[in-house]
């Protein structure tokens, strides 16, 4: 009898064993708010559904396993879950669909989106699947205020409200970061092409002049996030991809993740022999960041990036060439064989502590080069660039007259090392061989810091009234040492601009649930840069003076249906002084002047919206867009008054209709329409572009080879529609010798693009 006890007791634990179940709690991104309804998937399809508190539980048998979790207004998670005994976190990050929910780091105090009083926009993993990626600027074009001028892969500007469209051939006026490291040289010029979409997490924008967080950034701020590894896992990823103009993309990642440790790596090589004669392209970069948790109250992160590039560049066409021959170079592009090439890299490395509960701090150090040689027509460019610095922030939670409030202040300190030379092209005199180096022309040294002290404080008047106020003091310095002897004109020369105090005020109010109102005054300038200082002799102008703006906004962030609709819309006008303008003196030379003031007054607008289509089957349709007004208001140049005309460079509409499919299957949609409208060619307006309308699709399906390992299959078109169309312009462009003047880029016709991604995980 005891014998028969004891093996019935035998089989009670070992079926108790068997079936053992493993709890999972499913929460929101750095809040303790539980996730339900969520879907728990495997390769057999939903296996579990976490409950009102976010819980759900896996049977032993089933672990460790990969598994798919998806929730309305969060985004999608891959995940590798495996038995313990204690209940299980897992944190889901709101998606773009319930915007308002995502808390926004690029802030000096971090705050969820409908509340911070100010335009921000998110590019998020969602954005980027729906391009090619062969450039991350593409995706910029979805942010309803922004517009990117794209000549060429690495031919592009962007603009934010119509500042920096007068740049041109480069972005400037808009500071940017990675990870709390500077990308926006000391002279404000930017470059995002070098980097992958596959190494970033998310962007985020902040429109309008930023100075009182960031210093020199009139335009607005863009702030890149690097991809973190989720969950503790090892995971590799591999993708190839194929397209027309044969071009081809290879990507490997890898991350692996402990407990108080995290690393990933991204090495791309992009290669193209380009649409138009001229342009073939060779950029080969890599990526390593992580962060290492030091002590209980300490963690330290790290990014290191560099990039190789070779591109030709096939310049701008005249009217007739971009209507009838647009793939051509233009002549003496194509006769020297003109091209950029460069090597540039950047490391740096982030510490924060906690000192109290209430009280911590973030400091980052860098240091970035760029070391780069440009035959053009003209002259041959070479540069030498070598940047470091620091930027530490406090922050602090604590009462202000028995108000709950935030205060974060803080410094940045940033010096710049930049050696130039130009040299005589000689390809005319040995025709069919490209460029080639003559005699030196110029050698400068230029020397630039600039010392950036600001700080905010954030009131909280009610639950759903807050305020926030911060300031910037900037301090910018320069000093140009003539390294070239020859010519027995010494230009060495130290200069400096005035201090520059920018304030910001903006105030948000909840006026109905998950529905936001807000205003907000702000400062901005920018500083000139090189290419604008230097007259074609090489002297330094320092007679310019920083372009200074006031930008005055108000808008709304709500959600709608159950946080199923989320909706912006956002009024402003910026007041702009000491314009810069870019004075052509000859062919692709130009030299700076400040010349008037300008005008930005807009409207811009977005809804996202989603619902569910059939059984594990969600539609997102969305639209976005601004209607621009930016004119001069004061501004004479060579005797001739522009005021009141339209200013140059950036389109008086932009347009986006979109809608984005994906299924519990593996299966996903993404289609965009996108329409601009005329874009003013010149100070003028004696000329316009063409309004135009792309077309883009893509589709792709995802599933499991077998366990742990799975596929991607994507394919697509851009500009299905095989629109004719100018996707860059040069402003103010004039002809010589005759010739029509060269206002034009044209963009990509009608073409292809496909590829595969695995993904393992150990």
């Amino acid at each position: 009898m005891e014998k028969k006890i004891l093996a019935l007791l035998c089989l009670f634990f070992a079926g108790n064993l068997f079936s053992q179940e493993n709890q999972f709690k499913i929460l929101k991104t750095n809040s303790t708010e539980a996730v339900a309804g969520a879907s728990i998937s495997s390769a057999s399809g939903v296996v579990e559904v976490s409950d009102e508190d976010g819980i759900f539980s896996l049977d032993a048998e089933d672990l460790p396993g990969s598994f798919q979790i998806s929730a309305l207004g969060y985004e999608t998670l891959e995940v590798s879950l495996r038995g313990s005994e204690s209940l299980q976190e897992i944190y889901l990050s709101p998606g773009s669909e319930n915007l308002s929910e995502v808390v926004v780091r690029s802030t000096v105090i971090p705050k969820t989106l409908r509340k911070v009083p100010a335009s921000v926009n998110l590019v998020t993993e969602t954005d980027f699947n729906r391009t090619d990626a062969t450039n991350v600027l593409e995706t910029f074009n979805n942010v309803p205020g922004m517009y990117v001028n794209q000549g060429a892969l690495n031919t592009n500007k962007i603009n934010i409200r119509g500042i920096g469209a007068r740049s041109q051939y480069s972005t400037n006026r808009i500071q940017a970061y990675f990870d709390g490291i500077p990308l926006t040289t000391a002279e404000g010029e930017l470059t995002l092409d070098d980097f992958d979409q596959e190494s970033l997490d998310r962007i985020e924008v902040i429109k309008g002049p930023t100075s009182s967080i960031y210093g020199a950034g009139l335009g607005g701020s863009i702030n890149l996030y690097s991809k973190q590894p989720e969950g503790k896992e090892a995971r590799i990823k591999t993708k190839t991809q194929f397209g027309s103009f044969n071009t081809m993309k290879h990507s490997y990642q890898a991350s692996n993740t402990t407990q108080n440790s995290s690393l990933f790596t991204t090495y791309t090589n992009l290669t193209s022999d380009g649409y138009r004669d001229n342009g073939n392209y060779d950029r080969k970069s890599a990526l390593v960041n992580g962060s290492l948790k030091t002590s209980e109250n300490g963690s330290l992160s790290y990014l290191a990036n560099f990039t190789r590039l070779k591109a030709f560049i096939p310049s701008s066409l005249n009217e007739e060439d971009l209507r009838n021959n647009p793939e051509k170079a233009a002549f003496t592009w194509g006769q020297a064989q003109g091209y950029e090439s460069y090597d540039k890299g950047m490391l740096g490395g982030s510490y924060t502590h906690s000192f109290f509960e209430n009280f911590s701090n973030i400091t980052s150090i860098f240091l970035s080069f760029r070391d780069a040689y440009e035959p053009r027509p003209f002259d041959i460019l070479k540069e030498e660039r070598v940047s470091a610095g620091v930027r530490s922030k406090f922050n602090l939670n604590t009462q202000i007259f028995e108000l709950p409030s935030e205060i974060s202040f803080g410094a940045e300190y940033y010096n710049e090392w930049y050696e130039t030379g130009t040299f005589q092209n000689l390809y005319e005199d040995f025709p069919g061989e490209g460029s080639v180096l003559g005699e030196r022309l110029s050698n400068n040294e230029q020397d630039r810091n600039y010392t950036n002290l600001f700080a905010q404080v954030n009131l909280e008047f009610t639950e759903k009234w807050n305020l926030e106020a911060g300031f910037n003091i900037n301090t910018t310095s320069y000093s140009l040492t003539d390294l070239y002897t020859q010519d027995e004109v010494d230009q060495t020369v130290e200069y400096g601009f005035d201090t520059v105090f920018s304030p910001r005020i903006g105030t948000s109010y909840e006026v109905g649930e998950g529905k936001n109102i807000y205003v907000s005054i702000s400062h901005g300038f920018s500083t000139p840069t090189v290419a604008e200082t230097l007259t074609p002799e090489g002297q330094i102008n320092t007679n310019l003076e920083p372009e200074t703006g006031i930008n005055y906004e108000a808008g709304f962030k709500g959600n709608w249906l159950q946080n199923k609709l989320y909706t912006e819309v956002s009024v402003y006008s910026i007041q702009i002084d000491n314009l810069l303008v870019a004075q052509r003196v000859g062919e692709d030379q130009y030299v700076g002047i400040n010349a008037g003031k300008t005008n930005h007054n807009g409207i811009e607008f977005l809804a996202n919206y989603r619902f569910l289509l059939g059984s594990g089957i969600s539609l997102k349709p969305y639209v976005n867009g601004a209607f621009n007004f930016f004119e001069f208001d004061e501004f004479v140049n060579n005797d001739e008054d522009f005021s009141g005309n339209e200013l140059p460079g950036v389109p008086k509409y932009t347009l986006n209709l979109g809608v984005d499919i994906q299924s519990e299957s593996g299966f996903e949609f993404f289609g965009n329409f996108r329409n601009a409208g005329e874009i003013p060619l010149d100070d003028t307006n004696s000329g316009y572009t063409d309004q135009y309308s792309l077309l883009n699709f893509k589709a792709g399906y995802t599933f499991n080879v077998f366990q742990d390992l799975n596929l991607n299959l994507y394919g697509g078109v851009n500009n299905a529609l095989d629109e004719n169309y100018a996707a860059s312009i040069v402003t103010n462009a004039v002809g010589f010798g005759g010739s029509a003047p060269r206002y034009y880029y044209p963009g990509n016709p009608r073409n292809y693009f496909g590829g595969l991604q695995l993904n393992y995980i150990f």
